[in-house]
């Protein structure tokens, strides 16, 4: 809200209050005070901005902007078309989202032997999935930056570090109150790897798995992903490994992100979800149908292999919504989607 109605809010003390009609307090002499008593009009804040708005004062403070600022003209700079990266910056690094870029768009494949990297319930918001607050030294983030020669008291938060994936992709899903439920009773970013069952972070195993070549899904309930519309939710679930995202049913911007980022959303049909499926984190999934042409919320297969050696088989509805989304994740993402269009001299951009 405004600055004035949280003074206003402030000075009643409390919210629950109709400013229309109660009064804020009580004046000096007794009587009652209402907002519209102390709002001011428009010539009461005319002649406040008047005293403001001084000619010679924006001429003094901006006629030798350089010369009033010594400490910020010797931070030490570089001059040129392309920002120079510095790859021992913790603060800013290059991103890997173009990283093996080509002019090919790569054709639709369906994903076979993926392994669930988490498995949620419902209402998992973007804050659970983002990462957010303070870096904690025992954490991957915090233990990457003691790596790179940063004292615990310097790690400042993760919103400082958001320019530097190596950072980011660390604190996906490693909120301390988000709930996997393929480690019950566990709060915190914690999984298990498969098939050895061992326990760790939800960033080493996806690091693990990433080298043995095993794609990942992640598995939701209902409203996954709402919340406020952070980018980095979608990034790091990328960045992680994490090629689908099963869920009953997603937030719409969030939704749209994970397809920005080249992640593919499905939806589980009405009645259908992790737990009337049986799913405990030690399946692998099949995705099918994708290489047989894809439209906009088209069905999906998906088979599920049992560690018992059972299989079975459940249709999921494509969340791909429109014909510009389908080309986004055929391109890999909107960015090198994007990219193609520049280098192709065919977006309005």
């Amino acid at each position: 809200m405004s600055p004035p109605l949280v003074v206003a809010f402030a000075i009643a003390g409390r919210i629950n209050i109709d400013l229309s009609s109660e009064p804020l307090g009580k004046g000096s002499d007794g009587r009652d005070v209402y907002l519209r008593d102390v709002w001011p009009n428009l010539q009461e804040i005319n002649s406040l901005l008047s005293t403001a708005m001084d000619p010679e004062t924006y001429r003094r403070n901006y006629r030798d902007f350089a010369g009033q600022n010594p400490l910020w003209n010797e931070i030490p700079t570089s001059t040129g078309n392309v920002y120079e990266w510095d790859p021992e910056s913790t603060y800013i690094r290059e991103p890997p989202y173009f990283d093996g870029f080509s002019n090919a768009v790569k054709d639709f494949k369906d994903i076979y032997g993926a392994r669930p990297l988490a498995i949620f319930g419902d209402s998992v918001t973007t804050d659970h999935i983002s990462p957010a607050g303070a870096i904690k030294a025992s954490s991957p983030a915090g233990l990457y930056l003691q790596e790179k020669g940063v004292q615990i008291e310097d790690f400042n938060s993760y919103g400082s570090r958001r320019g530097n994936h190596e950072v980011m992709v660390r604190g996906t899903f490693a909120n301390v109150r988000i709930k996997n439920l393929m480690v019950p009773g566990v709060e915190g970013g914690v999984t298990v790897h498969e098939p050895d069952g061992e326990r760790m972070s939800i960033y080493d195993a996806s690091v693990k798995y990433q080298k043995e070549g095993v794609p990942l899904v992640v598995i939701g309930g209902q409203e996954y992903g709402t919340g406020s519309s952070r980018d980095w939710a979608a990034k790091g679930t990328r960045l992680l490994g994490v090629k689908a995202v099963i869920t009953q049913s997603f937030e719409r911007i969030h939704r749209s992100n994970l397809v920005g980022m080249g992640v593919l959303p499905c939806q589980f049909k009405e009645g259908t979800n992790a737990a009337s499926l049986g799913l405990d984190g030690s399946e692998t999934f099949d995705l099918l149908g994708l290489e047989a042409g894809v439209a906009p919320q088209k069905d999906l297969n998906l088979i599920i292999h049992r560690r018992s050696g059972k299989t079975d088989e459940v249709p999921v509805t494509l969340r791909i919504d429109t014909p510009i989304e389908i080309d986004y994740y055929q391109h890999g993402g909107i960015l090198p989607y994007v990219l193609r269009q520049l280098l192709a001299g065919t977006t309005d951009f």
